[in-house]
């Protein structure tokens, strides 16, 4: 029986795994999409076409305003080396669980926490800094996208740390 419950907290060990893994690799993929931000509006902006759509006209105007900026004032473009940075930083927090999930169970928490934090952020400061309110809703997607995966690490770690209670009180009534 003892084997037993080591298998499933090593299949246990391995979906989590897999699962920050996912994590971990999206939030450095949308961290890095922060570089680059100039080039990426056109090409996206690129793909809609900008009189015939509500979102391809929004995608050439941010389009145009990012392009300005950057060409007269670079240096507020420093902000988005630094949402990249942040994306990069909150990634390697991750590791912790990635090691030991039950014990850095509270890393999983904060990420699921702030994933839900996203909803209201992106629309009431979209809001208030005139964006679209579609486009706030793809924003809020990220928290919603985030939060699937680590809801479901978070399950998992649950049974992991029952795993661990029963396999310790196993060995301690021998």
């Amino acid at each position: 029986m003892n084997r037993e419950i080591l298998l499933d907290a090593s299949l246990l060990q391995k979906k989590i795994r897999r699962w920050i893994g996912f994590f971990i690799i999206a939030l450095t993929l949308s961290g890095l999409t922060a570089l680059g931000v100039e080039t990426q509006m056109g090409l996206v902006s690129g793909l809609f076409p900008s009189e015939q759509t509500m979102v391809g006209q929004w995608l050439v105007k941010v389009h145009a305003a990012i392009s300005d900026m950057n060409h007269q004032y670079p240096f507020l473009s420093y902000g988005f080396d630094w949402l990249a940075f942040a994306h990069l930083v909150i990634a390697v927090v991750f590791i912790g669980p990635l090691k030991d999930p039950v014990r850095n169970k509270w890393v999983i928490q904060f990420g699921r926490i702030a994933c839900l934090m996203v909803f209201p952020f992106a629309l009431l400061a979209g809001g208030f800094r005139g964006l679209p309110l579609w486009w706030r809703f793809i924003d809020c997607s990220f928290g919603l996208i985030g939060l699937v995966p680590l809801t479901i690490c978070y399950k998992l770690i649950e049974k992991l740390e029952k795993l661990s209670t029963s396999t310790h009180s196993f060995s301690s009534c021998k």
